[in-house]
């Protein structure tokens, strides 16, 4: 994993985690894919979490004082039963008051009904999509602070249809996360009067995807969307595709968005396109002013910081760390009415509600959270342009 440097407010909140937690100190958990698929993302969505936290408890106004500690735990982003003992021992071990995460959909989906829900812990998730966790029986103790596929998959039609194309193949990595964004977008692109050729899973952690890329080939298509991952499977795909010369531009979806892609690929990369959640507010700006050693652009950075944010001021509100009374004013907290709060604004927040107000959470990624708790949702559109990874509009 890429080394980062931590600022220093970070690094002192962060100092100390296994120490046992006192009267006056509450951990949160940090739970993403420290490695497997999505750890060149994870790099920068655990310290944005991280930056929150450390404002929060350098405030010194989190109920009277309370003091908070970030505790990491690895997802995996793909084996359910490491992710769930990973969370199980945060809640037990750690004995956390709230979970930011996990990641990954499958995960995150196992994590919250065989750990979370069990043990009435709130969950925030910066980046699962999966549009089953809508419905999944969760107590009121789950949010995301990113947007369901159910919308990726709208928006990614509309910026397709936007550059032209009509046709196209469609690979997904075979679990909750792409199979939901595949159908999602199907679905849409279709209802636009666009055709998918084929609609095919790809497995991660393969060392040759040539079979899959040549039925990708067979049934033709403009381009090809690859609703998969940055660090696996979904890199394997394109660098098949454009050895055999089966595809030369690729759409890329939230799991496919980062640096990494680019720089691994190289110039025939250029012209492929995408999206991912972003916002182009005044919270985002105040985010990266506030970031340090680690990008704040990145996809779900913003997301995660406003995550944590949420879970602390949503104690605030409750005048509990009890996840079982936060749980009923993260809503309240996240939404309108109330004094906007921005990244940087966290002890403004806390302020404010010690004194009996309402805030609105804006955060880093304009935080609106609609039905049982997820964001409304924003996107930025990005090209790939002499191998950098460019943001040409919102959505």
């Amino acid at each position: 994993m890429n080394r980062l440097i931590i600022s220093a407010a970070v690094a002192a909140s962060l100092a100390g985690t296994a120490g046992a937690a006192s009267a006056d100190e509450i951990k949160i958990g940090v739970f993403l894919g420290l490695t497997g698929p999505l750890e060149s993302l994870v790099a920068n969505m655990a310290p944005g979490a991280e930056t929150a936290i450390a404002e929060v408890s350098a405030s010194g106004k989190l109920l009277e004082g309370t003091t908070v500690q970030a505790v990491r735990a690895d997802t995996t982003c793909i084996d359910a039963a490491a992710a769930s003992a990973a969370i199980e021992r945060l809640i037990t071990v750690e004995k956390v008051s709230g979970v930011v995460g996990g990641d990954c959909s499958g995960v995150t989906t196992a994590a919250l009904t065989n750990v979370a829900v069990p043990n009435g812990m709130v969950m925030i998730s910066p980046s699962a999509t999966s549009p089953a966790l809508s419905t999944v029986e969760d107590n009121g103790l789950f949010f995301r602070t990113a947007p369901s596929d159910a919308r990726q998959g709208v928006v990614m039609s509309d910026i397709i249809m936007d550059r032209g194309f009509k046709e196209v193949a469609l690979t997904y990595t075979n679990n909750d996360y792409g199979k939901g964004l595949a159908d999602s977008f199907q679905a849409a692109f279709e209802e636009a009067g666009g055709t998918v050729t084929i609609n095919a899973s790809h497995e991660d952690g393969k060392a040759d995807y040539s079979a899959e890329v040549g039925a990708l080939a067979a049934a033709g298509g403009e381009i090809l969307v690859v609703a998969g991952y940055i660090d696996q499977g979904g890199k394997g795909m394109i660098q098949s595709s454009l050895d055999t010369g089966a595809f030369d531009t690729f759409v890329l979806p939230d799991g496919m968005v980062g640096t990494a892609l680019p720089e691994a690929i190289g110039p025939d990369l250029n012209g492929s396109f995408g999206q991912a959640p972003g916002t182009d507010s005044e919270g985002a700006g105040m985010f990266n002013e506030l970031a340090e050693g680690f990008d704040s652009t990145s996809p779900f950075a913003a997301e995660s910081y406003d995550a944590a944010a949420l879970i602390l001021l949503a104690m605030q509100a409750a005048g509990s760390t009890d996840p079982q009374q936060y749980k009923d004013t993260v809503m309240d907290v996240a939404n309108a009415p109330g004094e906007k709060i921005f990244p940087g604004e966290l002890g403004k927040g806390l302020e404010i509600l010690a004194g009996g107000g309402e805030i609105d959470y804006v955060g880093a990624s304009n935080v609106e959270l609609i039905g049982a708790g997820e964001s409304a949702g924003n996107y930025r559109e990005v090209e790939i342009k002499d191998q950098q990874l460019t943001t040409v509009g919102y959505r």
